[in-house]
């Protein structure tokens, strides 16, 4: 997911609050001991069953830990969707240890393409789950944006080489910033990859990265301001010293240690790399460079509080002069990580909410449109 929930109430010494999850390298999840079960379950389009493989591949020299969910006994080889995770330590399923319980995002589209025919392949992305921090573990601040092409480009040429995969029908799915991935690897920035079928952009990261920090972090400093935790002069402060922070960081892509007011939760040295390089790419410039004709699935949704329908419509405006064939999904009461809670609440992620049906039954469509036979 793209961010975390506020943490402190030192306003003068922490404005902002520890809202942004940027790097997987603030925190490094514990794999859970279902990851390592295969599980089946039946399909409810087909007879056979379907597994839980734990599988592991190689990254820029990483081993990837990822589970594979494909049919079992099946004669006719089926499509394969990847899926890539928000930012943050977020693992293969879609759950953090900045998180107080399972959010399972992942594991649920997952669960859903199952039951329309699709196998799947996610993993533990860099600094998350079993993969962790790898060689990166003394050496955070030169963590860029390279290991994570790296991941998304092996693991979609591992799903491709999978018996009983179509690698003629082959999807990625993102969610969050994990659709800048998908984007990425879709356009050929990740390097040269497999044929992408069709495209799935969940609650995507809309705007360049500093930007969507800057709206981020304004928005909570005009809510404190609006009411009265803190000062206009201390909210006009703020704003000035992260719009510095960001034109010196974009400038010369390194950013002052112990910036004040909490802003030092987002921009470090730790997170400088990174978001140096992620800022280069605008999602709607990217959108825009896609293969025409692309299959393209566009989620938003009125209640998300981290990604605003006005901002996805900016990746749809470059889907338009890309001339894909996209599928918009306005969704109404669910929040970023697709559950249906009309607060959008960060705070309600991990409770037992359901996940939307009507994007289930809209990926439903779209994958009989795009990659069924």
């Amino acid at each position: 997911m793209l961010y975390r929930r506020s943490t402190g109430r030192d306003h003068h010494r922490r404005v902002v609050a520890t809202t942004l999850a940027i790097l997987s390298t603030l925190a490094v999840a514990v794999p859970a001991s279902a990851q390592d079960t295969i599980t089946t379950s039946a399909s409810a389009g087909s007879t056979f069953k379907w597994v839980d493989e734990p599988v592991t591949f190689e990254a820029g020299g990483i081993k990837i830990y990822a589970t594979f969910r494909h049919p079992v006994d099946d004669p006719a080889p089926v499509p394969g969707v990847l899926l890539i995770a928000g930012s943050g330590p977020t693992d293969r399923n879609g759950n953090s240890p900045l998180e107080a319980g399972k959010v399972d995002t992942i594991k649920t589209l997952a669960d859903w393409l199952s039951q329309d025919g699709v196998a799947s392949l996610r993993y533990d992305k860099l600094g998350s789950g079993q993969t962790g921090l790898g060689p990166f573990a003394t050496k955070v601040n030169a963590i860029g944006i390279k290991p994570f092409e790296q991941e998304s480009l092996a693991a979609l040429v591992f799903l491709a080489a999978q018996k009983g995969i179509d690698a003629q029908r082959l999807g990625v799915f993102g969610h969050s910033e994990g659709a800048l991935f998908a984007l990425l690897l879709a356009t050929g920035h990740a390097g040269h990859a497999p044929a992408i079928h069709a495209l799935g952009l969940f609650e995507p990261l809309s705007l360049r990265y500093l930007t969507l920090i800057t709206v981020q972090v304004r928005a909570q400093v005009a809510a404190q301001l609006t009411s009265g935790e803190i000062t206009k002069k201390l909210a006009t402060t703020v704003d000035a010293t992260l719009a510095k922070a960001v034109t010196t960081l974009r400038a010369t892509g390194k950013v002052k240690a112990d910036l004040p007011y909490g802003l030092d939760s987002i921009l470090n040295p730790s997170t400088a790399t990174f978001l140096y390089q992620a800022d280069q790419f605008d999602p709607e410039t990217l959108a825009a460079s896609l293969a025409p004709h692309t299959p393209v699935i566009v989620s938003c949704s009125t209640s998300d509080l981290q990604v605003s329908c006005s901002q996805v419509q900016r990746v749809v405006r470059g889907l338009e002069r890309a001339q894909a064939i996209t599928r918009f999904v306005r969704l109404v009461g669910v929040d970023h990580v697709l559950k249906v809670d009309s607060t959008g609440s960060a705070l309600n992620y991990t409770k037992d909410l359901p996940f939307s049906p009507v994007l289930k039954t809209a990926i439903k469509e779209f994958v009989e449109q795009s990659l069924a036979r």
